[in-house]
């Protein structure tokens, strides 16, 4: 049977691609090994996803707790399977800017020479396989933030004249600006997964990803935004906003919209891509209209805190452009809007969220 194989497996992106990829037909290879709890305490832990994809998908799903800084694992796994890969789908990270700081040798080690593990386990193993690497716009360092801005009621804004109004294009420069560890780290895999590809022509992909989310993200205060808020709201749990007035701007895209990218990807691949990708001009809000929002759901206040000093290197306007991947792929469409995101976090963590 031809396999996925999905790195990250019981995250955001990686569980969506699990399921979607077994509707279809196809035998998926998870390897996940729970760091998110070691990166952000019982609120990241994600074993519960996990066990739930081993429970419903049962024969059609093999989960491997390895992590992917293990080269031989990582070697083995691949070695077992060989051939019969015919994507992989690389969404294991340390995922958070501020976190990184903290140990710097851990986050390259995950998201840079994991990522290497992984490339080389597909040139040996499976070269016709498909490659796609969820990457961040992160990459761009705090280049958006010399934009010319604007500073509205509830958001900042790009001055409409500019040739980014429509949002961040691939084009624009990473050098010279403020990555965070983070950034820097993710942006060694992302030129690694283009340099495969067009070294070894390998079809390779990155996805320059903004706010991913869904119900099923196990959110934190350094990493998940919009589920981390709403699970304040609902559980009457403090909330910080860092700088900006509140007003920074996120552009959100839902992670099943995520995983219908790569499924277009993966029927159609190409040699050493790379799109940005969220919700562009059609999803995306400010920190103080995603709390408006969530509370208008939840039909709760919110008790947060507002702190004078931005995350470091945090993006003050972010919109995808977009553009480049519905010109690669113009069957692809955002299907979800911003409020039946929240609606569905709301409705699908009640339970869950037991404070409710």
């Amino acid at each position: 049977m031809p396999i996925v194989l999905i790195t990250g497996s019981a995250g955001l992106i990686g569980s969506e691609a699990v399921e979607y990829f077994a509707n279809i037909g196809y035998e998926i290879v998870g390897i996940d090994n729970n760091m998110r709890q070691y990166f952000f305490g019982t609120d990241g832990d994600t074993a519960w996803n996990s066990q739930l994809l081993t429970k419903k998908l049962k024969n059609q799903y093999t989960h491997y707790d390895i992590d992917i800084r293990d080269n031989n694992k990582i070697k083995n796994v691949f070695a077992r399977y060989s051939d019969n890969i015919k994507l992989i789908v690389h969404t294991a990270a340390q995922p958070s800017h501020d976190w990184a700081a903290k140990e710097p040798q851990l986050d390259f080690g995950i998201n840079a020479n994991g990522t290497l593990n992984l490339l080389e386990a597909m040139r040996h193993y499976c070269p016709n396989s498909v490659f796609v690497f969820m990457s961040t716009n992160k990459i761009y360092g705090d280049q958006p933030n010399h934009l010319p801005l604007i500073e509205k009621e509830t958001r900042w804004e790009i001055d409409h004249t500019h040739s980014f109004q429509n949002g961040i294009p691939e084009k624009m420069a990473i050098d010279q600006c403020l990555h965070s560890l983070f950034g820097a780290s993710k942006l060694a895999a992302d030129i690694l997964v283009q340099e495969y590809g067009k070294y070894f022509n390998l079809q390779t992909t990155c996805l320059r990803g903004g706010v991913l989310t869904g119900s099923k993200q196990s959110g934190a205060q350094l990493h998940g935004f919009l589920n981390y808020l709403m699970k304040c709201i609902m559980t009457e749990t403090p909330y910080k906003i860092f700088g900006y007035k509140g007003k920074q701007v996120r552009d959100i895209i839902h992670s099943k919209d995520v995983v219908s990218a790569i499924g277009h990807i993966f029927s159609s691949p190409r040699i050493g891509e790379v799109y940005n990708l969220g919700g562009g001009r059609q999803s995306n809000l400010s920190v103080l209209e995603a709390i408006e929002l969530g509370q208008k759901i939840a039909q709760k206040e919110l008790d947060f805190q507002y702190v004078d000093q931005p995350r470091r290197g945090d993006h003050i306007w972010y919109i995808s452009d977009t553009s480049k991947l519905q010109s690669h792929y113009p069957d692809w469409k955002l299907r979800y809007t911003i409020e039946e995101i929240l609606k569905e976090i709301y409705e699908e963590n009640k339970e869950r969220w037991t404070n409710v």
